[in-house]
């Protein structure tokens, strides 16, 4: 077993952390609000730390999940970050869904450290980190990935290596585009559905069978109907994510008009104050028009 390093402890960070700890791996963790970190480790039975470095100190190998591309600089450079703490033959797997020009970056300044920098974005939500079944891309140097990956089992259904620094990055926005067209074809389906006076229930349950049928079909259609939209995936972040997605789609010379379309209807499902809804939310955008 190994003495690893958790940083970050929200929706998707704190289930996570807890299947190493259950598997018997020695957890560390470290939260901005220290508060979330102590509550943690009386939980989970793990221990907490008060700054990145230290949680990082005589670890293995640090995971992290946190917000966006500067709260991962902030957690990983800087007297305070895990860095610092992190001896020469550690590795950092880093879980965030960020750019791929600042994954390349820390990969840099944790190679001048002796360090191995793995990306690695998941997909599957706040279920897939609770039950142990994310998807999870990685990129980064081969004999890193390979003493990585099987920690990340204890939480992950899949897990594959797509290339080397950033690649995991790049496979996360496929992921993102993606799913961006395909809720929005979800949700014009069970609008049209409810419109015409179908039992949306029903017409799910035959078409799911065939070729519309989606993880997005399966576990979000039920939600959608009762126009319930408290929890998975919020609105505000698939923002982000598309943003880093749109970027880096004129960095790579890639056109993706329907992705740049539908970050605009999740834009307008914020002006109807569903920041924090989930991603189906964006059927609430059809039925507020009539």
């Amino acid at each position: 077993m190994a003495k690893l390093a958790f940083l970050g402890l929200g929706v998707m960070g704190a289930p996570m952390a807890a299947h190493p700890q259950k598997a018997g791996h020695d957890v560390t963790v470290y939260n901005r609000t220290t508060e979330k970190a102590r509550a943690w480790a009386e939980t989970h039975g793990g221990k907490m730390a008060e700054t990145p470095k230290a949680a990082a100190e005589g670890a293995e190998i640090v995971f992290s999940c946190v917000g966006n591309d500067d709260d991962l600089r902030s957690v990983c450079v800087g007297d305070d970050g895990a860095f610092a703490g992190m001896g020469e033959g550690t590795i950092f797997v880093d879980h965030t869904t960020v750019s791929a020009a600042v994954t390349r970056e820390l990969y840099d300044a944790a190679e001048a450290g002796g360090i191995a920098f793995v990306d690695a974005p998941v997909s599957g939500g706040q279920a897939g980190a609770e039950n142990g079944q994310l998807a999870v891309m990685c990129g980064g140097d081969q004999a890193a990935y390979d003493r990585a990956e099987p920690v990340i089992a204890a939480y992950a259904k899949a897990c594959r290596r797509l290339g080397e620094s950033g690649a995991g990055q790049m496979t996360k926005m496929v992921n993102q585009i993606c799913i961006a067209g395909l809720v929005q074809g979800l949700s014009e389906g069970l609008h049209f559905a409810q419109k015409a006076g179908l039992d949306g229930a029903a017409v799910v349950d035959v078409i799911s069978g065939g070729a519309a049928g989606s993880w997005q079909m399966a576990n979000r259609y039920e939600t959608m109907l009762a126009d319930q939209f408290e929890h998975g995936f919020a609105v505000d972040w698939m923002r982000k994510d598309l943003a880093i997605c749109l970027k880096t789609a004129d960095e790579v010379g890639a056109s993706l008009p329907v992705t740049a379309l539908v970050d605009q209807f999740y834009k307008d499902v914020q002006k109807l104050g569903g920041g924090r809804w989930d991603t189906s939310s964006l059927i609430k955008r059809l039925n507020a028009a009539g």
